[in-house]
């Protein structure tokens, strides 16, 4: 069996206390906590080290990475295309109107409406004609031999969402309606042909429909 590729959130940042929608590059810092979040995660994986680790350009992951760095010995890259779906107009904003709003979008992605989008701002197939190519790339130089180490990418939670659940075929309600705390996981196994098979999402294991909380979240990272 080959590696995992390992899909994790970023730590607590100031934006994620504040509830701001917080995309643009280069993005809100980490808190304390999230500082705390990303040196105790990358702790946990110290006695199976990533062949390689990857982050969006964005500070949040960068910061993010750079602990998991300094926990596995493993040097961290930044790769474009890896940052969280752009808000658009909806960028700063706080208030509950602009979360429901993006939401909306968001929710009409997992249904199949990948041409949805704010104003300004991504649509789902803009996010995965971005972040797909890049995990093709990691997968095909890291995730090809047997007993291969686990590619390990620190990005955002409406972009991991988004990503897993089009690759791996997850049920698209219970992917919009189930967030990933910060520095959870999704992780993705390799398959014959080409496919991927979702074998964790943040605190579930397969089969995912039918569980979680069924209701709407801010999935904004």
């Amino acid at each position: 069996m080959t590696g995992k590729l390992v899909l994790v959130r970023h730590g607590q940042t100031f934006s994620n206390v504040d509830k701001i929608l917080d995309t643009a590059l280069p993005g809100a810092s980490l808190t304390e906590r999230g500082h705390d979040q990303a040196r105790r995660f990358g702790e946990s994986i110290t006695g199976a080290a990533p062949s390689i680790l990857v982050s969006s350009v964005a500070l949040r992951a960068v910061q993010t990475a750079e602990h998991i760095a300094a926990a596995t010995g493993v040097t961290p890259y930044q790769r474009e295309g890896l940052h969280e779906a752009q808000a658009g107009e909806l960028e700063g904003l706080s208030d509950e109107a602009a979360h429901k709003q993006f939401t909306e979008i968001y929710g009409r992605w997992h249904s199949g409406d990948l041409d949805a989008r704010v104003l300004g701002g991504d649509s789902g197939r803009s996010v995965l004609d971005r972040y797909v190519p890049v995990l093709d790339d990691l997968r095909a130089e890291f995730l090809t031999e047997l007993d291969s180490p686990d590619v390990v990418v620190v990005s955002h939670g409406a972009a991991i969402r988004l990503v897993a659940a089009v690759l791996a075929g997850v049920d698209g309600e219970f992917a919009a309606d189930n967030h990933l705390d910060n520095t959870e996981t999704v992780e993705l196994l390799p398959i014959a042909g080409g496919g991927w098979s979702c074998v964790r999402w943040g605190t579930f294991v397969p089969p995912f429909e039918g569980k979680g909380s069924r209701t709407a979240d801010n999935p904004i990272s």
